[in-house]
């Protein structure tokens, strides 16, 4: 039942603040079915991504594609500025954002592959909903958390981050959000939203449910503790997946093992070495066990080459095919703007539904 419109704003922050109903974040039963689903997903413009962002996400993301009827792909712009950003080389990462996509496999005849910024209406529906959000609910977000305390303080659109990626999610009235289990907080303040817009103004958002991967994180080379990061002060520690065979032929040669020499997988005794073991099954497409099989009798300096060998055997066309792709600026831009107005055909109505529930038209 909506809340009157004349309620007081005093009221109605009790309401918002106190609204804790029982979190539905992952999805149940058949709810998957091709038919009754839209798959919603995005990743910022941080220029080429790298190996761990392959096997975590994107390789989902292809798979996706051919599992359901509506997907849409964003290369989400409007949150990378929550850091300082260069204009023109951030121009740049969306073009090689847009040319990694296409390489790994996105389809854009498939799904609607765009551009965040180029539709206005993720920025509106985001004001919306931070109007229906209270600070200690999104204080106790982890992007926050982290991200301010390694900066001592934070933008406020670092802090309203999570909002607009509610409003990115119940823009396009998305069903489902593949997601990693750091970011299941973040969906479960886009169907808190969801419940509380439905509650106060009527029904207009379904609640999304997150799809987790079962994919293994692939942690850094130099740090097994941590994952895989593009920002990682270490060169040695990522692979990006424009990395030459020479370049991942070193970076793997240096990762951090121990002075064990067998190999065995075991991600808390020994996380140099489980994370090679990972990463070679991923990029193999074999099992761990399968892969383990495939070490019997190599040291740890032996089996870095037979890792080597599959990261490059996995990564060597969609380096050739990115490379053929971003001599070629004008076709990303026109894969984007198709992107952009499809994208912008199926947010119009639903934000034009918002601002009546709303009152302002």
């Amino acid at each position: 039942m909506a809340l009157p419109l004349r309620t007081n704003f005093k009221h109605f922050f009790r309401f918002i603040h106190g609204f804790n109903p029982t979190k539905r974040s992952l999805c149940a039963g058949n709810e998957e079915r091709k038919g009754s689903s839209r798959v919603f997903s995005g990743i910022q413009p941080t220029g080429v991504p790298h190996l761990g962002n392959f096997l975590g996400a994107l390789e989902n993301w292809v798979s996706l594609q051919e599992q359901h009827s509506s997907v849409l792909y964003s290369i989400v712009d409007l949150h990378s500025i929550t850091q300082p950003q260069d204009p023109t080389l951030l121009r740049e990462n969306i073009l090689d954002m847009a040319a990694s996509l296409l390489a790994c496999g996105i389809d854009p005849e498939k799904v609607i592959l765009f551009q965040q910024s180029q539709v206005s209406e993720h920025a509106e529906l985001s004001w919306i909903l931070g109007c229906l959000t209270s600070m200690p609910r999104l204080r106790h977000l982890p992007q926050w958390k982290m991200k301010s305390k390694v900066k001592q303080e934070g933008s406020v659109g670092l802090y309203t981050y999570p909002v607009l990626q509610a409003a990115d999610i119940l823009l396009y009235k998305s069903t489902h959000v593949p997601v990693g289990e750091d970011q299941v907080q973040h969906l479960e303040l886009a169907q808190d939203l969801a419940r509380i817009f439905n509650h106060h103004y009527g029904d207009v958002f379904p609640e999304p449910c997150a799809l987790l991967s079962s994919t293994r994180k692939v942690k850094s080379l130099r740090d097994p503790t941590n994952k895989m990061s593009k920002s990682d002060p270490q060169k040695m520690a990522t692979i990006t997946i424009t990395d030459s065979p020479d370049d991942i032929a070193l970076k793997i040669r240096r990762a951090v093992t121990d002075f064990t020499s067998d190999v065995s997988f075991d991600p808390e005794r020994r996380p140099g070495v489980s994370n090679l073991v990972t990463i070679h099954a991923a990029t193999a497409g074999i099992s761990v066990d399968e892969a383990l099989r495939g070490a019997a009798g190599l040291d740890t300096g032996a089996y870095k080459t037979l890792v080597t060998e599959a990261v490059v055997q996995r990564l060597q066309p969609i380096r050739e095919q990115i490379h053929r792709l971003r001599a070629e600026p004008a076709h990303l831009e026109q894969v984007l703007s198709r992107g952009n107005s499809r994208a912008k055909e199926l947010a119009s109505p639903v934000i034009a539904e918002v601002r009546h529930r709303v009152g302002f038209t």
